[in-house]
């Protein structure tokens, strides 16, 4: 399957958790609060196991630059130039600069989800299904929370899914300049392995943490043990 349509079938999960916002689908957002807990354990493992030895054993030293960089510039975006940030539905009122702030800082993280789905087709086939797979469980909570910021904003229901499909759009538009930027293409794994780290661990583990529910827990650890069956699976049919 070519990239592309990887690309943009993560891409509709974004739309997807828009949707579930613009229709108060109650029963869809507490499911999608589960597939954030899976989509965490399974981003980490593939994160840890499978993104940062490969950009190590291909950027050697420099690649831990880059690998802080993507960490730092997701903080950056999403924690210092945009308050009131989370991953979840958004239940109290914000501002309109709140909600475009957050839209802005959410397209250059799905910008690099992009990024990291061609990257790992770059270095194999299995390491891209994996990083796909990863990014398309978490596109669902991104979707949720971009729309629900800008409905707690003020704004209609299809413009807080228009503002879900950017997202999505972002996404595509990072696989197709990845092969075409000569830094992206060389260091975009990498980078990728700082962003993914930083929306597993601090964004998405945090979001479940707190709250009282055995379910999310087991959905996380469930993620993980998901990562190493897929792995067997694909190492089985791809070689």
């Amino acid at each position: 399957m070519n990239v592309l349509i990887y690309a943009v079938i993560a891409a509709f999960g974004n739309v997807a958790g828009g949707v579930a916002v613009a229709r108060g689908a109650r029963f869809g957002l507490k499911v999608i609060e589960g597939v954030l807990a899976l989509g965490a354990g399974f981003m980490l493992s593939v994160t840890i196991i499978e993104i940062l030895p490969e950009a190590f054993e291909r950027g050697g030293g420099r690649a831990a630059v880059f690998v802080l960089l993507g960490y730092l510039l997701v903080h950056l975006t999403q924690h210092t130039v945009t308050h009131h940030f989370h991953f979840g539905e958004e239940t109290h009122h914000v501002t309109r600069v709140a909600g475009i702030s957050a839209l802005v800082g959410l397209l250059l993280h799905t910008f690099f989800d992009g990024v990291a789905i061609a990257s790992g087709f770059l270095v194999n086939q299995k390491v891209g299904v994996l990083l796909f797979l990863a990014i398309f469980l978490h596109k669902l909570p991104e979707g949720v929370t971009i729309s629900s910021l800008q409905v707690a904003a003020g704004r209609r229901p299809a413009q807080a899914v228009g503002s879900a499909a950017l997202l999505g759009l972002a996404t595509v538009v990072g696989v197709l300049v990845t092969d075409g930027v000569a830094f992206l293409a060389t260091h975009g794994l990498a980078l990728s392995g700082g962003v993914t780290l930083y929306v597993a661990a601090s964004n998405l583990v945090p979001e479940f943490q707190s709250k009282r529910d055995w379910k999310l827990p087991v959905a996380f650890f469930l993620g993980a043990a998901a990562f190493f069956a897929t792995r067997h699976l694909l190492a089985l049919a791809i070689g």
